[in-house]
């Protein structure tokens, strides 16, 4: 009754992975990165969405791996934070999975418990986050290749590959390149950005993320624009419409005042639903696809938006974002990027897939 939904389309879900062929030109293999509990739209609904469309699927940990396999996915998957334990690296190998290898201390494990697995052995060519330095990479190949653990592949990641002013990425491909090109392996390092901006850096295997998701990696191109589909619609309904008259202030902190005469309407979505509490004034929304802002602070189950010069009533919908309001701009206008909304989406909201 309260009529607060998330409504996840399966259909565009297929369409968005269908696009990652032509950007990789159809050479290299596309694995579906489907971390997070698929960037929030469910882990195995968006796997079965993509699964005639890609190579294979990218997870961040065992349990999202073992989820996929316990719902029948036989493909591909890529374990991108590898194991942490050994009880876990004997799981990666009971699971079939490709595992990424970081880290000395997994290397260490690996030697100490050898075994057939697939491994990818990723480079720290400046995100500084996880990975090989180069030298240290080419040791551990070998230490690998004499132990009947030859890594199949090499693999880096981008840092600023959605950013326009990208001068570190060249840099870090040559270097993932070489050596991979010392080992003679495969090279995967493109993320979304990377898959639609650079070509050259497309190697082997792709990784496309948000893409997937129907947002764009870029803030100076839209989704649209890239012929990507709405794949995650949040939308709710109002519940009450209040007169104000300059000088009134709106919700907590009384963070919004009128400047004239006019409505403030209530919505039944807050962020105990999952919408950023520190989305400001001024944040796109609509109502029954006319546009408006949000006015005042968010409060926990409820919002506020301006329906000066828009016809609504009591139970019309407003969409927060969706078809008519691009999730990227609510992202930018929260200082944050669509990633974190789709996830932070709570279990309250009605779940409609189509």
């Amino acid at each position: 009754m309260r009529g607060t939904r998330v409504e996840i389309r399966c259909a565009a879900l297929t369409h968005n992975a269908r696009r990652a062929r032509p950007w990789q030109a159809g050479s290299a293999e596309v694995f579906a990165m489907v971390k997070a509990d698929g960037y929030g739209h469910g882990l195995t609904l968006a796997a079965d969405a993509m699964a005639g469309e890609v190579d294979g699927f990218g997870v961040a940990v065992l349990e999202e791996a073992r989820a996929l396999r316990e719902h029948g996915v036989s493909a591909p998957i890529l374990l991108a934070e590898g194991f942490f334990d050994q009880d876990e690296l004997e799981q990666a190998r009971g699971l079939s999975l490709e595992v990424v290898v970081h880290s000395s201390w997994q290397v260490g494990l690996l030697l100490e418990h050898p075994g057939p697995l697939r491994i990818w052995l990723k480079l720290n060519t400046g995100m500084n986050r996880l990975g090989l330095r180069p030298d240290i990479a080419l040791e551990a190949a070998g230490q690998l290749a004499a132990a009947g653990m030859k890594p199949m592949g090499v693999m880096s990641h981008f840092a600023c590959a959605d950013e326009a002013s990208d001068g570190r990425s060249n840099t870090q491909l040559r270097l993932a390149g070489e050596i991979a090109d010392a080992l003679d392996l495969p090279l995967s390092a493109a993320n979304s950005a990377a898959l639609i901006r650079y070509p050259h850096a497309r190697a082997q295997r792709v990784r496309p993320g948000i893409m997937l998701y129907g947002s764009s990696p870029f803030d100076w191109q839209s989704a649209a624009e890239l012929d990507l589909a709405v794949s995650h619609r949040f939308t709710a309904r109002l519940i009450a419409i209040n007169e104000v008259q300059p000088g009134d202030t709106v919700g907590y902190g009384a963070t919004w005042t009128a400047a004239r005469p006019g409505r403030i309407g209530v919505v039944a979505a807050g962020y105990g639903d999952g919408y950023p509490r520190h989305a400001p004034s001024g944040t796109p929304a609509a109502v029954n696809g006319q546009p408006t802002v949000l006015v005042g602070r968010v409060s926990m189950d409820m919002l506020t938006i301006d329906l000066n010069g828009i016809q609504a009533d009591i139970g019309d919908e407003v969409e927060l974002w969706g078809d008519d309001v691009d999730v990227d701009k609510v992202a930018r206008a929260c200082g944050t990027i669509s990633y974190e909304l789709f996830c932070q989406i709570t279990g309250r909201p009605e779940r409609i897939i189509v």
